[in-house]
């Protein structure tokens, strides 16, 4: 029997730190200083007059609020206008992403409509009156002049501006997300916030708020006409209704004769993950207890939702078995669950203030860091909008960044629903930056398709390719079956993202269970977005693909084929060097590199045009011998296809760098090969500027070397790096087949 190839670890020993290349000069300038004064100067005049007509108490401490939007040329974090506010007193808040046509720009050719930044920037509104006069007395080519003809437009952030949508008629709850000053005491706004709403007859619950990054959201209660007194305050940076939890009812069809399963009779195949499914608790009665290591009421004041039950029965069960055959026997758990609910009767009342209370129990679990693996297959009934990042998002991401936990989330199933309106695309939070967002295949044979209720992408930048990944989730000729209620084992048909995600989740714990501690949870994310297979189909809707049934496709190297770890940190602005291991006599024939980069990042919500702090630049160098003359380092090759995450105007600026997950691959000839490597540059931001003391970062690197004329290239790769690279052996006895 020939032996079973594993994945190779240890790859980030190879790795070095290398200087960083020179920079290019700067780009050229759009608009002259004089150019710039004539233009800004009528806008200054009329965002001073709109702040001035507020009223005093809308502006507390005599602030405003103002858009500066930048020409679309001068998006990069670099161009970050600070010399300009600093000098004028002025400080962004926030920031969000715009289409607009510029009057100029760097580009030949006319203008076209295209996306930009826009900066919210806040201020005492005497410093707004100061604007004109200080812009008479700029020297040309001082940064505050180059800041200053960089700017597009500039206006007051007007009060109808923050009302999204008034709803209905009958919608009495609104989620108000606020600004709070970087450097003043955030109580300052939060008081000034509900004096005012109460001077304007709103209610504020403000027991019920989050804070994330620079951003406060709270529930307030009112009328619709109210809304827009309250918008007039000047630290508002969205309102618009609550929205409710999405539709938890499973679709299994009632009566029939039971359909019957057998379960195994073995424990988990390993008993170190820990996982958790945060769902709506589990009935009295039900065949899970061999596997469930805790079930636990995150309100023990609040009664079971009898439906919510059911759905996390059978989020559970997909977790636990898969899809289950029909009289059939159940798959082998990977490993034991805890069982959380934080979904409860009060949850499907008709007060939407319980979707805060629900975000409130998923927060206190993800603080508690108990978890490796974590489920969530529900939240908003809410697609992401790329204008602002909402609550639900915000928390999770911010408790994820640190690296340490894999999330999956699932999409949601409004993919039938209008996509010209983006009502189809994925719902928060699974525009989360770092956690797994998953929607649901129609079938686990080699032909599948997204399921038509599965929603699409894509999702905001960064964060552009959602959903990340696919998983058999049930379909309407092939249904997803899980464990009914009671303790004899039956199924129920189900189909819903519900169910893809936790079948994902268990692929990632099985890697776990097998291979041990020594693959992390970001590793464990970039294997499966690595081993991924998109088939055809548009990325908008399948994002990277659909992870194999079988975990053995995953973690092994079949003939003619070597799959590396590289494991490690990143410093900021540090340039890492990582080579790609290759036989002692280098390649021949056609082969296939494969790469992909996964790392965690913290996170700016207030920043939704720069939302992520951490970004990453990579270049292929693949021949050291191929260097220009006047070069240091060996020419580049395009590996991964940012057409996959930005727009060209994007592309023009860092926009793509921003994002968490690089993948790519290419064909090539062996012989093009001589020591060839990746180079990695952390860059790191902060409320779209530079960041003033960055932390490290954690990264995961896959690397797949495809080479059909090399049978024996897993031991040739061995071999050449025997005092560094190392197989990833099993931690347990493995069955014949995993899936």
């Amino acid at each position: 029997m020939s032996q079973t190839n594993f994945l190779i670890g240890r790859g980030e020993l190879l790795t070095h730190d290398i200087k960083a290349p020179k920079r290019k000069p700067g780009k050229a300038e759009v608009y002259s200083l004089q150019e710039a004064n004539r233009r800004l100067a009528p806008q200054f005049s009329e965002t001073v007059s709109a702040l001035d007509a507020l009223p005093a108490e809308a502006c507390p401490g005599d602030f405003g609020v103002a858009r500066l939007t930048m020409n679309p040329s001068y998006i990069a974090r670099s161009f970050f206008p600070a010399a300009m506010l600093r000098a004028v007193g002025l400080e962004s808040v926030g920031s969000r992403t715009v289409k607009i046509t510029p009057e100029g720009w760097t580009k030949k050719g006319t203008p076209q409509e295209c996306t930009t930044t826009e900066l919210f920037v806040a201020g005492k509104r005497q410093a707004f009156r100061h604007l004109q006069g200080w812009t008479r007395s700029l020297v040309d080519e001082t940064d505050e002049a180059l800041d200053l003809a960089h700017i597009e437009r500039f206006a007051a952030f007007l009060p109808e501006e923050r009302i999204v949508n008034y709803g209905s008629n009958k919608d009495r709850f609104f989620e108000v997300g606020i600004h709070l000053l970087p450097d003043e005491d955030r109580l300052f706004v939060q008081q000034a916030f509900v004096r005012y709403a109460k001077r304007v007859g709103v209610k504020v619950h403000d027991t019920l708020g989050f804070t994330a990054g620079g951003l406060w959201f709270v529930p307030v209660e009112g009328k619709s006409g109210d809304m827009e007194r309250l918008a007039e305050f000047v630290f508002i940076r969205v309102i618009r209704p609550v929205p409710k939890l999405r539709g938890m009812r499973p679709v299994h069809r009632a009566g029939g004769v039971a359909v019957g399963c057998s379960l195994p009779s073995e424990q988990p195949l390993s008993s170190e993950p820990k996982v958790a499914i945060l769902d709506g608790g589990l009935p009295k009665q039900h065949a899970l207890s061999p596997w469930l290591r805790s079930y636990r009421v995150l309100d023990e004041g609040a009664d079971d939702d009898p439906e919510g039950l059911e759905h996390g029965l059978a989020v559970t069960s997909a977790f636990l078995f898969g899809p289950i055959e029909p009289n059939g026997a159940a798959a082998r758990p990977f490993a034991y669950v805890d069982h959380l609910r934080v979904l409860d009767r009060d949850s499907g009342a008709e007060d939407p203030l319980e979707l805060y209370r629900t975000l409130g129990f998923v927060e206190q679990v993800l603080l508690s860091r108990q978890y490796q693996f974590v489920n969530l297959s529900l939240g908003p009934d809410l697609p992401v909008e790329d204008t602002d990042v909402h609550a639900w998002t915000s928390v999770i991401d911010d408790l994820l960044s640190d690296g340490d936990t894999l999330m999956s989330v699932a999409i949601g199933n409004n993919g039938e629903r209008d996509r010209p309106s983006g009502n189809a695309r994925v719902q928060v939070p699974s525009d989360c930056v770092n956690a797994l967002a998953v929607g649901a295949s129609n079938d686990t044979a080699a032909k599948w398709a997204r399921a038509p209720y599965s929603a699409i992408g894509p999702g905001r930048s960064p964060g552009v390719v959602k959903p990340d990944l696919m998983a058999f989730g049930g379909a309407a000729a092939k249904y997803f079956h899980v464990l009914a209620s009671g303790k004899k084992p039956t199924l129920v048909p189900q189909l819903g993202t519900s169910f893809a995600s936790p079948y994902l989740l268990r692929s990632a714990v099985g890697i776990r269970a097998i291979l041990g501690s020594e693959l992390t949870p970001l590793a464990i994310k970039a294997l499966l977005v690595h081993a991924a297979d998109p088939l055809k189909h548009d990325k908008l809707e399948v994002g990277w693909g659909k992870v194999p049934e079988n975990l053995m496709d995953v973690i092994t190297c079949p003939e003619g084929v070597a799959r590396v770890v590289y494991q490690g940190e990143l410093k900021p602005g540090k340039y890492l060097r990582a080579p790609l291991p290759l036989p002692a006599g280098g390649l021949k024939g056609n082969i296939r590199l494969k790469a992909t980069f996964c790392y965690a990042s913290p996170t700016d919500p207030q920043d939704a045009a720069a939302y992520t702090r951490a970004g990453l630049e990579t270049v292929f160098r693949p021949n050291e011998d191929r260097v220009k003359d006047g070069k240091a380092n060996a020419d580049t090759k395009g590996f991964f296809d940012m057409k996959n995450y930005v727009t060209e105007e994007e592309r023009r600026s860092d926009m793509g760098k921003w994002e968490t997950v690089l993948h790519g691959a290419k064909n090539m000839r062996g012989s093009s090969l001589k020591n060839p490597v990746f180079d990695i540059h952390y860059n790191a931001r902060e409320a779209g500027g530079r960041a003033m003391n960055p932390e490290k970062i954690r990264y995961a690197l896959i690397i797949t070397v495809e080479a059909p004329k090399h049978a024996d290239l897993y031991n040739e790769i061995l071999r050449a790096y025997a005092r560094t690279l190392v197989p990833i052996q099993p931690q347990v006895s493995l069955p014949i087949r995993i899936r």
